[in-house]
């Protein structure tokens, strides 16, 4: 159902905190855990494609989130489950990302997924993220798991109140979005599940479609988003094949729609957008190599001919160039937010489940002594 992938998106929305360019959370920083628990049923077709569309706007839609003036470091987990080709004996779920801070790899994951009948069991897939994640230990760190479903939450062999109650006990709040009518999800205990572990219960009108909103700044964005890709620069065993991962995610965006596009290039703005393990940009700003020490089969083939210094100055001119189009893009985007948000408020009458999850998480996030900018 299209509207669960909505609910994805917003869920992710909430919890990734766009950035300005060039700030990024380090790893010692406040955390923020988000585990998106996703059915991938039969019926489930229009949210994987509508989850494709969206997941760039959802990298940069919301947050803005910081505690004591540092960005959070925000890790994401997909789980699968409802897909009647993983064993029964495994709950019919599978991890499809550990926590990870791969934007590009999430996408990837993503765009492999597809749907198969099966039996969803809401509690069997809270125990395993629960258990097989790693969630951080520090009791300050904001952890949540989001499930999505239409099925009584109840089904399966794992009693979902012993699997919520073991969330809890690890201070992950569990929040459940119900696709039907509310008293329905309130019926199949939905609303129960949620209640056990802090979290909260929301429910979705899966005829509802978002529309997409045109803006005078998105033609420039998505042109400052090509030349940003020219900036990076592959290096070790794996760069080259890292690199074409890259383009492949661009080339899935586009296939999805132009906002799709322009979501990308915002996300690559952001600070939360870092490849500093095949990226040499990245990875000389990071303190993670030394252009220097590198040898010349880790270069690519442009770089492997430079002196030492021909091979810094490089580095330094790319890395001039992309700080000033990541400042560029988010400038852009700032005035685009303004604009989106102006030209919603014309809508009037729509109760959009934005809204509700945008406060859920604010929230949560505010139980967490994170604020908003």
């Amino acid at each position: 159902m299209r509207t669960y992938a909505r609910a994805l998106s917003i869920i992710l929305a909430a919890f990734i905190a766009w950035s300005p360019a060039g700030l990024r959370a380090g790893t010692d920083g406040p955390r923020i855990q988000l585990a998106i628990l996703l059915d991938t049923s039969s019926s489930m077709d229009g949210l994987i494609d509508q989850a494709k569309s969206q997941l760039w706007k959802i990298v940069n839609e919301m947050a803005q989130a910081r505690r004591d003036g540092k960005a959070p470091r925000l890790e994401v987990s997909l789980y699968e489950y409802g897909k009647s080709s993983i064993p029964s004996g495994e709950g019919y779920l599978r991890m499809v990302v550990p926590f990870t801070t791969d934007l590009d790899r999430l996408s990837e994951e993503l765009f492999a997924l597809s749907t198969n009948g099966g039996d969803e069991y809401c509690g069997w897939v809270i125990k395993a993220a629960t258990k097989g994640l790693a969630w951080s230990g520090e009791p300050a760190d904001l952890k949540v798991i989001f499930i999505a479903g239409n099925e009584p939450f109840s089904q399966g062999e794992v009693d979902f109140r012993t699997a919520v109650r073991a969330a809890a006990a690890k201070n992950i709040i569990v929040n459940t979005i119900y696709c039907g009518d509310y008293d329905e999800g309130v019926r199949t205990n939905w609303r129960d599940g949620a209640l056990l572990a802090q979290g909260r219960y929301m429910h979705i009108n899966h005829n509802e479609r978002i529309a997409y909103i045109a803006a005078p700044q998105d033609a420039e964005i998505s042109q400052l988003g090509n030349e940003l890709n020219l900036t990076y620069i592959p290096y070790g065993m794996r760069g080259g094949e890292k690199k074409e991962r890259q383009a492949m995610q661009d080339k899935n965006a586009a296939a999805m729609s132009e906002e799709s596009v322009i979501q990308r290039s915002v996300a690559k703005a952001s600070g939360l957008y870092s490849n500093a393990g095949w990226d040499l940009v990245d990875a000389v700003k990071d303190g993670r190599v030394k252009a220097d020490s590198l040898k010349k089969d880790d270069l690519p083939s442009e770089m492997q001919k430079m002196s030492p210094g021909e091979r810094k100055a490089y580095i330094d001119t790319k890395t001039k160039k992309r700080a000033e189009l990541q400042a560029r893009i988010s400038r852009l985007n700032q005035e685009r937010r303004v604009y989106i948000e102006n030209e919603t408020k014309k809508q009037a009458g729509k109760n959009t489940l934005d809204t509700a999850i945008i406060k859920t998480v604010r929230e949560q996030a505010g139980g967490k002594n994170f604020r908003f900018e």
